[in-house]
Order: structure tokens, then C-alpha cells, then sequence
């Protein structure tokens, strides 16, 4: 199994400390360890998409400075094929608290950087996608992404969706995050299938033709260690086994194998399963 995949979307360049909790106002507390990599729900999806299906492009916008600079490196060293705009303006950052129950609280520096239409970038080469993730950029952006076989978005990629009159081969989103309970129908674009991640829970589905289900999480190899980039790396699992026309029960086990590898290693890239690790023959 192989295809071609693209993920559409922004990158933060991320500083992560582990604490024993997150600070109360006006209180002061130790790190017990502290790292920095690039991050931002495009890059994970981005990398995961790579260990899966042997490469992946990313198109997205960097700053104009070292970090931006830093960020292109580091996915280029997890293998993936980074095509982006540089802006004027500093990449955007975010820090990262990861408690003792491996939750992460995140607060976003700068302007969220997103890829637009009139970027000079192979938008072309979307068509031939077997699939895209789009976490973010504008509404042409989005349109030239529907061009792929399969496409897959989070809510958070509102301000293309909304009135885009595009329709979603899949939404994804997080049962328990008021951010991300968007309507579709209400908001000028549809989806064919609407699927709700609940964590250890697992998840429910329901496809515009009226069917309606739940799955399963997958087992964890290991203690939930920190519980950074688990939805962007099942999102981007639905899309690899989407593309690559997996039926949907299967594509679903897929995804939450994606989000539960995630979970038992430091950072949003250690536990990411590869398409060895889920017994995926023919992908590289």
C-alpha cells in the first residue's frame, strides 16, 4: 500500500516543558525537563503522513527568521517535502506545559502563519494527491486541495471553510473541545463524514447518509507519556488509510493506532507509528 499525500496547513515552532503542574496565577514552578522542536498540528500530520506512506509534501508559510528556517530543517529530517511561502514576520511560536497526566496546555506566540492561493507554490500537484490533511490557508487554498482524491480537515481550518460551498471527503474533531463544534451545513460547506475523537473512549462517526457508528481506541504500547499532536496524528492516519481506500472501519482502527502511538513517547513525533509498525505492506 502507497500513495501520494500532501498535508495544507501551519507550523509553530514549539518549546515543551514538562512540569509537575501548570502554574496558578502569580505562582512559580521547576521544569523537570525542557526540549524545542518544530510543531503545530500541519507538522505533526505532516510526519506522520511520511512514516506512513514513505513521503509526504507539506505545503505551508515560515517566517523569515531562524526559527523558520530551524523548523523547514527539522521536517525535512523527518523526511518530509516541505514546499512554503516565507512571510516578513517572525515564525510563530507556542509553549507547551505537559503535566504528570501527560495533558498539554498550550499558549500560541504570533501570527499563524498559513499558506494563500496566490503563493506561488505547485498548487497544481494537489490533483494528484491520493489524499490531503488541511489544517489551515485560505479558501483558494482549500479549493485547489479538493482536487485530491480524498480530503480530510479539522474545524480549526474555519476561515477557509466557511462559505466555500466545499464538501469534506472527512471532518475530524475532538468530542470535548468547544472550539471545534462547528455545523457544517450552517456555515456554507458540508462534509461526508463527521468523525468525533474521545480519547481513551474512542470515537463515534456518522456519514451523510445517515449511518452512524463508534470505534474503538486502539491499545496503548506503553504509559501516556504526553498527549501533544494525538488528534493531528489521527487525522492524518484517517487520511493515509482514507487515500489509500481502506473501507471505514479499518481506516478508523488506522487513525486510532496513529493517535494512540503518539501518546507513549516525549514530543509529537517518538511514538508515531510507521506503516511497518501497523503490518502495512508496500509502503516504503
Amino acid at each position: 500500500m502507497s500513495g501520494r499525500f500532501a498535508v495544507i496547513g501551519h507550523v509553530e515552532w514549539g518549546d515543551f516543558v514538562q512540569v509537575e503542574r501548570v502554574p496558578q496565577p502569580g505562582e512559580i514552578v521547576h521544569a523537570e525537563s525542557a526540549w524545542a522542536e518544530v510543531a503545530g498540528g500541519g507538522a505533526v500530520a505532516a510526519v506522520q503522513l511520511a512514516k506512513l506512506a514513505g513521503s509526504a509534501t507539506f505545503f505551508t508559510a515560515l517566517g523569515d527568521d531562524e526559527l523558520g528556517n530551524r523548523s523547514r530543517e527539522h521536517l525535512e529530517r523527518h523526511g518530509v517535502e516541505v514546499v512554503t511561502a516565507v512571510r516578513r514576520r517572525p515564525q510563530s511560536r507556542a509553549f507547551v506545559f505537559v503535566d504528570p497526566s501527560a495533558e498539554r496546555t498550550i499558549t500560541v506566540i504570533g501570527e499563524r502563519l498559513v499558506p494563500h492561493a496566490e503563493d506561488r507554490l505547485p498548487w497544481d500537484r494537489l490533483a494528484e494527491m491520493d489524499g490531503v490533511y488541511f489544517t489551515g490557508g485560505d479558501r483558494g487554498a482549500l479549493r485547489a486541495a479538493r482536487a485530491a482524491r480524498t480530503l480530510v480537515a479539522t474545524p480549526r481550518a474555519r476561515d477557509a471553510l466557511r462559505g466555500s460551498d466545499i464538501t469534506l471527503d472527512a471532518l475530524v474533531r475532538s468530542a470535548s473541545d468547544a472550539d471545534e463544534q462547528d455545523e457544517p451545513g450552517r456555515a456554507g460547506w458540508s462534509a461526508r463524514m463527521i468523525v468525533n475523537t474521545r480519547g481513551a473512549e474512542g470515537g463515534t462517526f456518522a456519514v451523510s447518509e445517515g449511518r452512524t457508528g463508534s470505534f474503538e481506541a486502539a491499545p496503548l504500547d506503553g504509559q501516556v507519556v504526553d498527549t501533544y499532536g494525538a488528534g493531528d496524528s489521527f487525522a492524518a492516519g484517517l487520511t493515509f488509510a482514507l487515500g489509500s481506500g481502506l473501507e471505514l472501519e479499518a481506516a478508523l482502527r488506522t487513525a486510532a493506532q496513529c493517535g494512540a502511538g503518539n501518546l507513549t513517547e516525549r514530543g509529537p513525533y517518538a511514538g508515531q507509528p510507521t506503516a511497518a509498525d501497523l503490518g502495512i505492506a508496500g509502503a516504503t
